[in-house]
């Protein structure tokens, strides 16, 4: 049986001089009406990492190891392979080809079934800053370098400069996947972590008040191992019901990086029951704080609360493919997991371009 060895990585870009987006032209971050969608491009460097292995000039990437998600393994990599610490954005898209092509100037296509294949995931990814880089740190785990034997060189290109110096074609393909998604919006987009709380005591045997019921130890162990990946997308506010389990699955994450929980009394199962427009006028608003500031923001809640919520949210997807994403039906999500959202601000408010599933490793 062929063996598929799990890979990740991604574009990590960075924009040029002193250019911030599209601010100085019009209200909401985006391209100017008329103008070239490729502007945006001719402002964006992105990095390309060579391998003296292989003589080879590709993206940043590796293997996923054990027990690990391809998510965390994407900032890992990058990290190792770049030395700079990253905040994970849009997915990109994947790519697959033989185990045997690794480095070779050949490699395209998907291999064929017989043959062992490397499949990787690609993530848009962008640098933090200092104060980000030592918030994560004991959140989302070591980072250890490369050595120069893996990676000697890095350096960072205009897209059509990168696009000559990739050596492998399927390089390339992932560039124009890249573009694409920066066509979209997604270079000015934020990052919105929608959690459901990990797994709670069940009603029947708890004896306190619903508002009062803690996780299970199994939750708990969801919770600490969800941190690592909500950590990826560099969350720099911690929202959540007021109600235990809600606070319990995001208190790991705020012990670690130091930042507080914001309660959002109007996400607690009975505010929704009675009023559930006020829930969502409150999610809302967070989408809108998170887009107007650039604070990347998690926000638990109940199950209830978010089939009410994706209910919305399907009417501000960009397209009817996305929407489909969210589920209408109960449970809606796994408890402890999130949703990612990539939002960026439309003309008649937020849009989501983007969604990821964020599913943690409990072992």
């Amino acid at each position: 049986m062929a063996l598929v060895v799990e890979a990740a990585g991604g574009i990590l870009y960075r924009w040029r001089g002193d250019f911030r987006g599209w601010t100085k032209f019009v209200d909401h971050d985006q391209t100017p009406e008329g103008a070239s969608p490729h502007a945006v491009l001719d402002e964006i460097e992105v990095c390309v990492v060579h391998r003296p292995r292989y003589d080879d000039w590709t993206w940043p990437k590796g293997r996923v190891d054990p027990n690990e998600t391809p998510l965390h393994a994407a900032v890992r990599e990058i990290g190792e392979e770049t030395g700079m610490n990253v905040e994970l954005g849009a997915y990109i898209g994947e790519v697959e080809y033989a185990l045997e092509d690794e480095g070779r100037n050949a490699r395209h296509g998907k291999a064929a079934k017989r043959l062992d294949t490397k499949h990787v995931r690609y993530w848009m990814a962008t640098p933090l800053d200092d104060e980000a880089k030592q918030r994560l740190r004991t959140a989302f785990g070591p980072i250890r370098l490369a050595d120069r034997e893996e990676i000697d060189s890095v350096v960072w290109l205009p897209v059509f400069r990168a696009r000559r110096i990739l050596t492998h074609p399927l390089d390339r393909d992932v560039l124009d996947q890249f573009v694409d998604r920066v066509e979209e919006g997604a270079a000015f987009a934020r990052t919105v972590l929608l959690v459901r709380h990990a797994k709670a005591e069940a009603r029947k045997t708890w004896n306190g008040t619903d508002a009062d019921r803690p996780i299970t130890p199994r939750g708990a162990a969801a919770a600490y191992a969800l941190g690592r990946e909500l950590a990826c997308y560099n969350p720099s506010r911690l929202v959540s019901s007021p109600w235990r389990r809600c606070q319990e699955t995001l208190k790991i994450l705020s012990w670690q990086t130091g930042m507080p929980l914001e309660n959002a009394d109007p996400l607690t199962e009975d505010a929704f029951a009675a009023d559930p427009d006020a829930a969502w006028e409150c999610f809302l608003d967070q989408i809108k704080r998170t887009v107007a500031d650039g604070r990347n923001t998690a926000i638990c809640m109940h199950r209830p609360v978010i089939g009410g919520i994706f209910a919305h949210l399907r009417t501000i997807c960009a397209t009817k493919a996305l929407a489909k994403r969210l589920i209408p039906s109960t449970p809606y999500m796994p408890t402890g997991t999130a949703i990612m959202f990539s939002v960026i601000d439309g003309k008649d408010g937020p849009v989501i371009i983007n969604i990821q599933k964020v599913t943690p490793i409990v072992y």
